[in-house]
């Protein structure tokens, strides 16, 4: 992952156009990014990244160069791709997958489309919203998949006795919620009753915010300093690597 970083940096490539070359989300590209290594890609998705750069293999990144005939390609691409999306009618890529999972994604695809074809409301939207950000997030909190299972059990779908994931934790998952769902649905839990829970719900969220904000100051603080001290006015290929490296410096003085 840190010559694909490297590579990325220097490059200066966008984000959402890299998404978009994928095929995956913005969101499922951090997570992608976020991996220790690279080799847990989907296999698909990795396949067209080292394709994107010109390379065979993850081991081939180190020799890569980055250049500017290297960036016009590279942007090329990006762009070649991006027109030949667009006008094109929307259609469900099943390559490199089961009959059973194609069956199961076009189940999934069909009754998304009709949800949305019947309910223009907001509440419609805000639903498949919220459905796409979980979804997002399931490979990087478990709990997500034991919610699934949990509601696919207590609506009948599956055996209350079936554990798909670990079966411990998910165990006393589906027991918690089980107790909390009775007390939802028994009426046990008024607002006035529960409101200070939430209240420390919503300052847990809203601590975290201001983690990754502070996070985000302190990088772009130290981005600022390593120009600075470098004399630059801005990161460019010529030298992503020297104000990375001032940058990793500038933290490590700190610590």
């Amino acid at each position: 992952m840190k010559e694909l970083n490297r590579i990325l940096t220097e490059i200066g490539i966008s984000k959402v156009k890299l998404a978009k070359y994928l095929g995956v989300s913005r969101q499922m590209l951090y997570n992608y990014l976020a991996e220790e290594e690279i080799e847990r890609w989907p296999k698909e998705k990795l396949s067209k990244l080292l394709s994107l750069l010109d390379v065979k293999s993850t081991k081939e990144m180190k020799k890569v160069i980055v250049d500017g005939t290297y960036i016009m390609e590279i942007e090329k691409k990006l762009e070649e791709n991006l027109q030949e999306s667009q006008g094109k009618p929307y259609t469900l890529d099943f390559k490199g997958i089961s009959k059973k999972e194609q069956d199961m994604l076009q189940d999934i695809f069909n009754l998304l489309k009709q949800k949305v074809s019947e309910d223009r409301t907001k509440e419609s939207y805000y639903t498949l919203k919220y459905l796409n950000h979980f979804l997002q997030s399931m490979d990087n909190m478990k709990e997500l998949k034991y919610v699934l299972a949990y509601f696919s059990k207590s609506l009948g779908f599956s055996e209350p006795l079936e554990f798909a994931f670990n079966e411990s934790q998910q165990y006393i998952f589906e027991s918690i919620m089980f107790s909390g769902m009775t007390l939802y649905t028994n009426g046990g839990a008024s607002r006035s009753r529960i409101a200070d829970t939430h209240k420390r719900f919503v300052k847990e969220i809203e601590q975290k915010k201001e983690e990754r904000l502070s996070r985000t100051q302190e990088l772009n603080a130290a981005k600022i300093q390593a120009l600075r001290e470098l004399g630059y006015k801005e990161i460019n290929a010529d030298n992503a690597k020297e104000v990375l490296d001032k940058i990793a410096e500038i933290q490590s003085r700190k610590a």
